[in-house]
């Protein structure tokens, strides 16, 4: 194996958006940077969940409900 070809793994501090500041292992900067966060798991709707919504592109999901009702969906 080429020696010298992998970037640094280091530590740095990872702020989240409501101020805390976490302590992980990268390749981004240099040890002890600090990277702050925009969106971060405790804030983003992928992750609370909310402002979930079904999107009806084009009436697919309306198609499929009708051609199912029957079934109990």
């Amino acid at each position: 194996m080429r020696k010298d070809i992998h970037p640094d793994y280091h530590v740095i501090d990872v702020k989240m958006t409501d101020g805390t500041v976490h302590q992980m292992k990268s390749t981004w900067g240099k040890e002890g940077d600090q990277m702050a966060l925009d969106i971060d798991p405790s804030v983003h709707p992928a992750w609370t969940g909310a402002g979930a919504r079904l999107m009806d592109t084009g009436g697919r999901v309306s198609k499929f409900k009708k051609k199912y009702e029957g079934l109990g969906f």
